[in-house]
């Protein structure tokens, strides 16, 4: 007799090691996807179109942007509650949860850890509501994975700086209120806070592009842009301060591509129950068990990896290099998953009426920016043998 079937998280007792609040959170995020995402996220996916200053007030109104920071109308959740919520998210589509990952743990970030009073208080509560969209500006087109060697400069002009450069590849970045840039300063690298209607500011959108199509990606031309003094984040100086940036994001990456994977694999296990070939469902062939049984190890592995790295991050223990790992591990796997699972659905699965080859093509690129594969790589074998290779 056939047994009823058990959904993948179900098989490692997942919700069981979550608190009841975590529980509630994740669950009031996924009925906003569910019934907010899914139903045109497809459409946005083929236009490569997002509404994103509607979505950034529908997300802020349901608390998610910088909902792991204190203060300034943030939520001040946990660690392992943003990343639930990052999971959520990406189930719907990456590009979503780029939307809040850029906007919360590097724009907002980045002015919550090393911004003035001043700027804290101007931006942040703006930020939370989705009523400002900000953007990140560290890499450029030549700099992705050694953004040491930027050429985007800020030089002063008496009391003022003075702002010349570009990046490339930025979230948000035809839409945002404000941007934090990243330049090479006579003080070494320095963040700057700068309006995006500030004369000299230039936005151009990535099109054609064939992954996170639901998502706004551009390039910055920053042409003699005249900041005040007080532009400057006065917290950091160096590449400590975008780095830091960057693992806050990648933490929710850890998190979002087992979302993803999530839904490709719901995805190809229902469709292998109701599909028939040779009279029986595909789901009772040994191959496909194989092949699911396989993607169910290894979501739950990578999701059993995110909170116990969320855990260690809520109490101020995590390192990047386990974030590396993490960050390695699962954008590897869920690309791995999505790509096994389109070929479950075969021809059905290249189209836009299943998720798959959505998830497929936007892990593409969730596989490389943030760091790419190679590099977390060799961040792990840094830790492993004490010998920096990429150097």
């Amino acid at each position: 007799m056939n047994k009823s079937p058990q959904h993948p998280f179900e098989l490692f007792a997942i919700d069981h090691l979550l608190s009841e609040e975590e529980r509630a959170i994740r669950d009031v995020v996924r009925t906003y996807v569910d019934a907010q995402i899914r139903p045109r996220i497809a459409d946005w996916f083929e236009t490569g179109e997002i509404p994103a200053r509607e979505l950034a007030l529908e997300l802020g109104g349901l608390g998610v942007l910088g909902m792991h920071l204190e203060g300034y109308d943030c939520a001040g959740t946990s660690a392992v509650t943003y990343g639930l919520a990052c999971l959520e998210l990406e189930a719907g589509d990456s590009g979503l949860r780029s939307l809040v990952s850029v906007q919360g743990s590097l724009a907002m970030y980045a002015i919550h850890a090393f911004g003035s009073e001043e700027q804290k208080s101007m931006w942040l509560p703006q930020m939370a509501a989705g009523a400002a969209i900000g953007c990140f500006g560290l890499t450029e087109a030549d700099f992705g994975s050694n953004p040491s060697g930027m050429r985007t400069n800020a030089k002063r002009d008496g009391d003022d700086w003075i702002l010349n450069g570009s990046k490339m590849w930025i979230t948000n970045g035809n839409v945002a209120d404000v941007a934090v840039v990243w330049a090479q300063t006579d003080d070494g690298i320095r963040g700057f806070v700068v309006p995006t209607n500030s004369p000299g500011f230039v936005a151009n959108a990535i099109h054609k592009k064939m992954s996170l199509r639901a998502s706004v990606t551009s390039e910055l031309v920053f042409t003699d842009i005249r900041l005040p003094g007080d532009a400057i984040l006065p917290g950091v100086k160096g590449l400590k301060g975008p780095l830091s940036c960057l693992n806050e994001a990648r933490f929710g990456i850890i998190f979002g591509t087992m979302g993803a994977a999530r839904d490709c694999l719901e995805t190809a296990i229902s469709y292998s129950i109701d599909r028939e070939q040779f009279d029986k469902p595909i789901a009772g062939f040994q191959l496909t068990q194989k092949k699911l049984a396989d993607m169910a190890v290894e979501l739950g592995k990578g999701t059993l990896l995110a909170l116990h790295l969320g855990r260690l991050k809520d109490q101020h223990l995590i390192r990047p290099e386990q974030v590396s790992i993490g960050k390695l591990n699962n954008a590897r796997e869920a690309l791995n998953i999505a790509r096994e699972c389109r070929g479950i659905l075969g021809g059905n699965g290249i189209t836009l009426e299943y998720p798959i080859i959505r998830h497929m093509n936007n892990l593409e690129s969730v596989y490389t920016y943030e760091g790419t594969n190679e590099m977390h790589t060799l961040v792990v074998g840094e830790a492993l043998t004490g010998i920096a290779a990429y150097r």
